[in-house]
C-alpha cells in the first residue's frame, strides 16, 4: 500500500538527490523575410532565415542567450546570400564552355588538315595521270585516196564571170590507232580540204567518233565540190572532153584533234596532229585508190 508522502519527505528526496539539470525546452523557430530579398512573396518564401527562439516557458534569459549563440553557430547559412552559389554555378559552366572551345579548336584544325591534305593528294594522283597519258598520242596514217570524177567545164561565177569550173568527188582513207593504255578519246577534225594552186576545190567533213583505249579505226572522208570557179588557173586544166590530160598537182590539209577524259573533266589531255599531203592527180587512174604512205606529213 502506497502511503502519499508529506512535504517533509519531498524536501528531504529533494536535497539527498543529486543535483540535475533543468529539462530543455522544446525550441521553437520563427521564421522572418531575408534582407536581401526584393521580389515579394515567391522570394520571401524561398530565402527566409531560420531563427531559433525559445518558448514562452523557457529556461532562464542567460540560458536562452545562451542556447540562440549555439544555433547561431551552427547554421552555415546564417547572414549568407541566396544567390551565391548560383553565381559560382554559372562561372564554372562558362569556365567548361571556355575549355570545350579551346578543345575544339585542335579539331577544327585536324579536319582542316586533312581536307588540305587530300587536294595535295589527289591533284599530285591527277598530276601523276596527266604526266602518264601525255606520251600515249593517238597515231594517224593517211592510207589513200581515190578520185570518183573530176570534170572541168565553162561556166560562171554568183556575179556573171565566165571562169572554167571545176567538179570532183573522192574518197580519203586513213587509219587512227588509239595507243592509250587506261583512257578512251574522242576524235574531231577540221575540214578536210583538196586545193589546187592555193584554191580549195574539194572538201570534207569527218565524222566525230570515240576510239576505245588499244584500239585502231579505218576512217573514211568523202571530200568534194561541186562547180568551183578556177578563174584563171583552170587554162591548164580545160579539154574538149572535160576530163583533165595532164597530171594534176593538189595539196590536202587539215587538223586532227582527239580529246581523253581521263579522270573525268578534271584530267582531260588533248591531241592535235597538222596532216598535210601532196598528191598527184593522174588523168589515167581514175576509181582507182592511190597511195599517200610516202605523201603526207604530221606536225
Amino acid at each position: 500500500m502506497h502511503h502519499a508522502k508529506t512535504d517533509s519527505e519531498v524536501t528531504s528526496l529533494a536535497a539527498s538527490s543529486p543535483t540535475r539539470s533543468p529539462p530543455r525546452r522544446p525550441l521553437y523557430y520563427v521564421q522572418s523575410p531575408s534582407r536581401d530579398s526584393h521580389d515579394g512573396e515567391k522570394t520571401a518564401t524561398t530565402s527566409f532565415h531560420s531563427t531559433p527562439v525559445l518558448s514562452p516557458v523557457a529556461s532562464p534569459p542567460h540560458s536562452r542567450h545562451s542556447s540562440s549563440t549555439r544555433l547561431s553557430k551552427k547554421d552555415p547559412s546564417h547572414g549568407l546570400k541566396p544567390w551565391k552559389p548560383i553565381d559560382v554555378i554559372e562561372e564554372e559552366g562558362l569556365l567548361l564552355q571556355g575549355d570545350d572551345r579551346h578543345n575544339a579548336l585542335p579539331r577544327r584544325c585536324y579536319f582542316l588538315a586533312f581536307v588540305v591534305g587530300f587536294l595535295l593528294l589527289f591533284s599530285l594522283f591527277s598530276l601523276i595521270l596527266w604526266g602518264a597519258s601525255r606520251p600515249m598520242k593517238p597515231k594517224i596514217s593517211i592510207k589513200s585516196i581515190k578520185f570518183d570524177h573530176v570534170r572541168v567545164q565553162a561556166g560562171s561565177d554568183s556575179t556573171g564571170v565566165a571562169t572554167d569550173m571545176i567538179t570532183m568527188n573522192s574518197t580519203l582513207k586513213f587509219t587512227y590507232r588509239n595507243t592509250g593504255t587506261f583512257f578512251g578519246v574522242h576524235v574531231t577534225a577540221t575540214p578536210v580540204e583538196l586545193s589546187y594552186s592555193k584554191i580549195v576545190i574539194a572538201s570534207g567533213n569527218m565524222k566525230r567518233f570515240y576510239q576505245s583505249r588499244r584500239s585502231q579505226k579505218l576512217v573514211s572522208v568523202a571530200v568534194m565540190g561541186d562547180k568551183i570557179p578556177l578563174y584563171g588557173s583552170g587554162a591548164s586544166l580545160s579539154s574538149t572532153t572535160g576530163v583533165p590530160t595532164m597530171p594534176v598537182p593538189l595539196n590536202l590539209n587539215f587538223v586532227l584533234r582527239s580529246r581523253a577524259y581521263v579522270l573525268g573533266k578534271l584530267v582531260k589531255p588533248k591531241y592535235y596532229k597538222t596532216i598535210q599531203c601532196s598528191i598527184t592527180l593522174d588523168p589515167k587512174k581514175l576509181n582507182a585508190p592511190v597511195s599517200l604512205k610516202k605523201s603526207c606529213t604530221y606536225e
